[in-house]
């Protein structure tokens, strides 16, 4: 009970002054910065799945991306063969998704559970290693019908630094903590607490600008979160607020103020990857992700991002 008030009661001193203690650096990423300041990277998950990943590679570079992000990988040949696939691309592979955090959460009351996703984040973070990225996205916890919310908060941030942050700090990569719907991290003013409660320049924020339209406004949380964002993820939907119901967009099409958004990411002065979260194409590949890199273009020069 007594941890539980000193948490609710960090979060209201937070609310009354606005805001959250400082991070303790201002970078925004290792990579230096375009002309526009964000950098465009995809999904390999947007990539062709049917094909190898130099051709994939090389189709992302030829579409207009510089970076992708990469998920978990656990078979060294293939993490192997697609360090050398992104290297003869010329594609810098900036980030890894981390996969097992939804299936095995660290906020788990089972040990055995909270250890696989330990094991999986130790392997996100060998891959990220090996291949040159300075990021790992990792979902710290789960709230739900066994988990309340104090419980999700205290155990994955015991995991995080007792278990994880060692290892990140070592090899260097930072864990980047995303925002999704798994009932945490409701608001910026509590995702900014948690990543400073940290204290390290290896744990900051992943912001999926999409994410958050449920309740709230992307613009709003850029804005709180500020220097603490390491990465970016793009997506866009049109929600139906009165019945809960959404559809998946492409970008521009959707609900999001685009041109807000870059807006609140100038003053930040974010200068990292951003990457396109949507589906994969249904028909030709190369025309689908050619128009989603324009539209990332359009975007960036503050302009609502809809096709040509």
């Amino acid at each position: 009970m007594a941890n539980r008030r000193a948490f609710l009661k960090s979060v209201a001193a937070a609310v009354a002054v606005g805001g959250v203690r400082p991070v303790l650096h201002g970078a925004q990423s290792q990579a230096p910065a375009t002309a526009a300041g964000i950098r465009k990277s995809t999904l390999i998950s947007m990539l062709p799945r049917g094909q190898s990943y130099a051709d994939r590679f090389a189709l992302a570079r030829a579409s207009g991306f510089e970076a992708v992000e990469m998920q978990t990988i656990t078979k060294e040949e293939e993490a192997t063969e697609i360090r050398d696939a992104a290297k003869t691309a010329g594609l810098r592979i900036h980030s890894v998704m981390n996969s097992d955090h939804w299936r095995l959460p660290l906020s788990s009351s089972d040990p055995e559970v909270v250890t696989g996703s330990v094991k999986g984040m130790e392997t996100s973070l060998r891959n990220a290693a090996l291949w040159g990225a300075d990021t790992v996205l990792l979902v710290p916890a789960v709230v739900d019908a066994k988990t309340s919310y104090q419980d999700a908060w205290t155990r994955s941030q015991r995991v995080i630094r007792e278990r994880l942050l060692p290892m990140a700090q070592d090899l260097k990569v930072t864990i980047a903590i995303e925002e999704v719907w798994n009932k945490f991290l409701l608001s910026p003013i509590e995702f900014a607490r948690y990543v400073d409660d940290f204290g390290s320049p290896y744990v900051r924020a992943y912001f999926d600008v999409g994410n958050v339209v449920f309740y709230g406004f992307p613009q709003d949380w850029i804005r709180t979160l500020g220097p603490r964002i390491v990465k970016l993820h793009l997506k866009d939907f049109q929600l139906d607020r009165r019945s809960g119901q959404f559809t998946w967009k492409n970008l521009g099409e959707g609900d999001i103020d685009w041109p807000e958004v870059r807006r609140a990411l100038a003053d930040i002065k974010y200068a990292g990857y951003a990457t396109t979260e949507l589906s994969g194409p249904t028909g030709d590949a190369a025309v689908y992700l050619k128009d989603v890199s324009a539209r990332v273009d359009r975007f960036l020069a503050g302009e609502k991002p809809v096709a040509s």
